[in-house]
């Protein structure tokens, strides 16, 4: 791999030479003349940073979305389109074919269920998943192929304490939505295509993204070769931390990927026995990983940290999402030195909603950052992609606005500086939150070059100011 020699670029204020050796950074001086052979890159003074790093994103799943229609909001806002959606889906699809949706929200189109959806698209299976990833809707067809398809229908079908995930009405028949079923739903409909990895790697690649953690709480060691042979091979350039679920807390994993915490879901529609909840905890720490739990709510927040009171912390444990952390649990989250990697993007892309649908008391603590630095709280950022936007720059931009897509405010006390907002995804992906990783002689060469000064990004931060990104010392686009 011949050296690559950025000229012109300012790191950490200094307008500097930077020199890239075998993945490295090798030089920091000026002037650094070029060798036979190098490749020479006019930074045109742009500022130059470590590459952006995701503490939450599901890769799978978002190189699946590229594979089926978007109908929820900011792409679909009401039910007339909603229908068109669907119905376009329908008719681009052959005989037989399974129907696959993503991003659906009751907010656009009400409760959906099975006889909702049989009278869009009757005549082939659908299955439509609700923008938190967690629920599925399966119309009549689709659920006849998995075998849900009455009141006399095998319920055997899902065993012991799952079948608590097939909602069913008042005469005992399916209605359509499944909650936390996603392998077992897997398991019964036709594989999807191989996910385009390569495809979720350039685009993040155009964001200034380096380095993701999937926060996949995946059940098999098997689920994780995907991403792993798309990262073997370069098609998935980033650095890649996995998380998986407590079954895998001993798993070895396959090469390139490394070990993150143990992701543990604590979901409201079916919240785990706290006793569950401290096994699993002690458990991942017994094999020397810490632990990161999914809290959604108040309640959620609260049963992880009790669990956490009878468990015990390690360095690393960490609050996924905080999306509601009021004053007595943000003291509570602060004095056991646990992490909240958090999603400032939602206040953009869900706050109408918010403000329409949320509980006026949990407002003003949505998704908060300025209240959780200001008690010592580590604050890392991702963007839960595809249940989120993928492009970080949205939401570094949205955690210094506070605003929603209509403009309206949510939380501007929660508002932070332009720098503290970008350093959310800065940070070390074991630590988030932690020590800002630097430019610095001996680092990776994992680098994000913008097309201007970082304070003038600062003033609009945007993807659009991405100059170039470098994996391992190798620019991209080439």
């Amino acid at each position: 791999m011949p050296d690559l020699l950025l000229r012109d670029v300012v790191v950490e204020g200094r307008l500097v030479d930077v020199r890239v050796s075998q993945g490295m950074v090798a030089a920091i001086d000026r002037p650094l003349l070029p060798g036979p052979g190098d490749e020479v890159v006019d930074g045109r003074r742009g500022a130059l940073l470590p590459g952006l790093h995701d503490h939450h994103i599901h890769l799978v799943a978002l190189a699946a979305a590229e594979q089926a229609p978007w109908v929820g909001p900011p792409v679909v806002n009401d039910d007339d389109a909603f229908v068109a959606a669907l119905r376009h889906a329908d008719d681009a699809l052959g005989t037989g074919e399974w129907l696959r949706a993503i991003g659906y929200h009751e907010s656009v189109t009400g409760q959906l269920d099975r006889w909702r959806l049989d009278a869009l698209v009757a005549k082939r299976p659908v299955r439509v998943q609700h923008r938190t990833g967690s629920e599925w809707v399966l119309n009549s067809p689709a659920l006849a192929a998995v075998g849900l398809d009455g009141p006399g229908d095998t319920v055997d079908a899902v065993a012991g304490a799952d079948r608590r995930g097939v909602e069913r009405d008042g005469a005992g028949e399916a209605t359509g939505r499944l909650r936390g079923l996603e392998r077992w739903l897997a398991d019964r409909v036709p594989p999807l295509p191989e996910p385009d990895l390569a495809t979720v790697g350039r685009r993040l690649s155009r964001y200034g993204v380096t380095g993701v953690t999937d926060a996949t709480p995946s059940v098999h060691a098997d689920d994780l070769e995907p991403v792993a042979a798309a990262a073997a091979r370069g098609a998935l350039p980033q650095q890649v931390m996995v998380t998986g679920g407590p079954r895998l807390a001993l798993a070895d994993l396959p090469t390139p990927l490394a070990r993150g915490p143990v992701k543990i879901v604590w979901a409201d529609y079916a919240p785990p026995d706290h006793r569950d909840l401290v096994r699993w905890i002690v458990a991942a720490h017994d094999a020397g990983r810490p632990v990161a739990v999914h809290c959604v709510t108040r309640p959620g927040l609260s049963a992880a940290l009790a669990a956490w009171d009878e468990a015990g912390v390690m360095p690393g444990d960490r609050v996924e999402h905080g999306s509601v952390v009021p004053p007595d649990l943000r003291s509570r989250v602060a004095s056991r030195g646990l992490a909240v990697v958090t999603q400032p993007g939602f206040v953009l892309e869900r706050g109408d909603r918010y403000l329409a649908e949320v509980h006026p008391g949990d407002l003003p603590h949505l998704y908060p950052c300025r209240s959780l630095i200001e008690a010592g709280i580590a604050v890392g950022g991702g963007t839960d992609a595809p249940f989120g936007h993928p492009d970080p720059w949205r939401a570094i931009a949205t955690a210094i606005e506070r605003r929603t897509s209509e403009g309206a405010p949510l939380g501007v006390r929660e508002a932070i500086s332009p720098e503290r907002a970008l350093a959310l995804f800065l940070t070390r992906p074991e630590a988030p939150g932690g020590l800002i990783r630097r430019v610095t002689v001996g680092a990776p060469a994992d680098l994000c070059l913008l097309d201007g000064p970082l304070s003038g990004v600062l003033e609009d931060p945007s993807s659009s100011h991405v100059a170039m990104t470098i994996h391992g010392g190798t620019p991209f686009p080439p």
